[in-house]
């Protein structure tokens, strides 16, 4: 009995530390299993992916980012095309069984390519392009399902908390890849993170009941997911042109990836001639992704809460592009492995730890079709136009180095945090229209 009433007593406290509320606790459970399962799949194949890059030559980096846009521009309509006529308790399932099955297709190619001494360039250049496309969608489409099944006063509450989930997974996935590369071989990981990729589906099947209980017992806040979202299969594209507040959020989503393919393509350079193997790279790739994501999930379960509840969406939105304008700026006076490690490192635990939950909450407030296809359109198709763009003026500006591209980065990540300032303040007056009934 002592020890019944002691175990209840430590769920309490360990719900009240996170911010949950009853009724939350089984939803919040599931999330979490499902983005840890997500990521984790993801996150053991991202390290992959490097070396890929490196395999095909770091000069052709450009052209990988090229082709991935040129994908990403020509599937983004057929999502929305899907978005648009199917209830999306039917197309999200599918979603994941059509990536399942594109893993275990590049499982194939590259054991029979190994096995009988074939070139695995190509392949190697088509597994870059199609894990850079993977990564957005599916988790663009988990934080859409996420703004759709959590009201805007939840997902303040709970998406640092679900985003932790996230964090465990990506921390994870790359030490598996650590230990299990170079004794396994980097094509056998990929039916690991197939079975893991399966499990999320499920996950997603829990999630839909449990949301369909929650608007059965009269949450009116939550969205019907067993309706189509209607429109266009390019509405997407229309919304971000013609919304202010979309628009923000998908210039800030720009520049955050222009700032981030810079560093990636130097940090690329610099692996490639210091370690010699593709496993060794995968290796190194992957324990700097375990190092960011361990930061991660601290700022996401005890950090993004409290900056979000203290100070607003604005300021917790804002600390990434302030400590990048830091960062550019230190990295422009001295421009050495370390000080780039570190600020890549420091940059994506932040975007993973604080920005991304914060930006998520951006998408409460706004219709299920700006949700999909909006969300979909910034987080897929235009943010691989930054990756595109930082790729080839890298490239143009090469004679420049390391120095000069920090230095361009610098006024780009103030611009960047002036933006973040008004979406808060907007984020704040659409929240207060719609809790009085307004449009907003």
């Amino acid at each position: 009995m002592q020890s019944s009433e002691n175990r209840n007593a430590a769920i309490i406290a360990v719900a009240r530390f996170l911010g949950l509320e009853p009724g939350e606790f089984v939803a919040v459970a599931w999330s979490f299993v499902y983005f840890f399962s997500l990521l984790s799949a993801y996150y053991m194949l991202r390290s992959v992916r490097e070396a890929m890059a490196i395999m095909g030559g770091t000069q052709n980096i450009p052209w990988l980012f090229t082709g991935t846009f040129v994908v990403m521009m020509l599937a983004t309509p057929v999502f929305g095309w899907v978005a648009s006529r199917y209830p999306r308790k039917q197309f999200l399932p599918w979603v994941y069984y059509f990536f399942i099955l594109n893993i275990l297709i590049f499982f194939s190619a590259f054991t029979y390519a190994q096995r009988n001494d074939l070139e695995t360039i190509w392949i190697a250049r088509a597994f870059f392009v199609w894990l850079s496309v993977f990564n957005l969608f599916v988790v663009s489409v988990f934080w859409s399902f996420m703004a759709d099944i959590y009201s805007k006063e939840q997902g303040r509450r709970l998406f640092g908390v679900i985003s932790a989930g996230g964090s465990v997974g990506a921390l994870l996935g790359p030490l598996m890849t650590s230990v299990l590369v170079v004794p396994l071989g980097f094509q056998n990981l990929l039916p690991l993170s197939a079975g893991l990729l399966m499990f999320s589906v499920y996950c997603v099947s829990q999630l839909r009941r449990w949301a369909e209980q929650a608007s059965s017992e009269g949450h009116e806040d939550r969205v019907d997911t067993s309706k189509p979202i209607g429109g266009g299969a390019l509405a997407g594209i229309r919304l971000v042109l013609t919304s202010p507040y979309l628009g923000a959020i998908a210039l800030g989503a720009a520049f955050a990836s222009f700032m981030g393919t810079a560093t990636y393509i130097y940090m690329a350079q610099l692996v490639s001639e210091n370690f010699a193997t593709t496993d060794e790279q995968t290796k190194i790739f992957a324990l700097l992704d375990a190092s960011t994501n361990a930061l991660s999930l601290i700022g996401q379960l005890i950090i993004v809460k409290q900056v979000v509840q203290r100070f607003g969406v604005g300021v917790s939105l804002s600390v990434l592009p302030i400590v990048s304008v830091i960062g550019f700026a230190i990295l422009t006076v001295n421009p050495v492995f370390i000080v780039l490690a570190a600020l890549q490192v420091a940059r994506r635990s932040l975007t993973f730890g604080l920005g991304k939950p914060t930006s998520d909450m951006l998408y409460t407030v706004v219709s299920p079709e700006e949700k999909y296809k909006a969300k979909n359109f910034t987080e897929t198709a235009l943010y691989r136009g930054g990756d595109l763009v930082g790729a080839w003026v890298v490239r143009m500006m090469g004679g420049l180095g390391l120095s000069g591209i920090s230095l361009a980065c610098v006024p780009i990540a103030v611009v960047w945090s002036v933006i973040a300032f008004w979406l808060g303040k907007d984020y704040k007056r659409r929240d207060k229209a719609i809790s009085n009934g307004q449009a907003v």
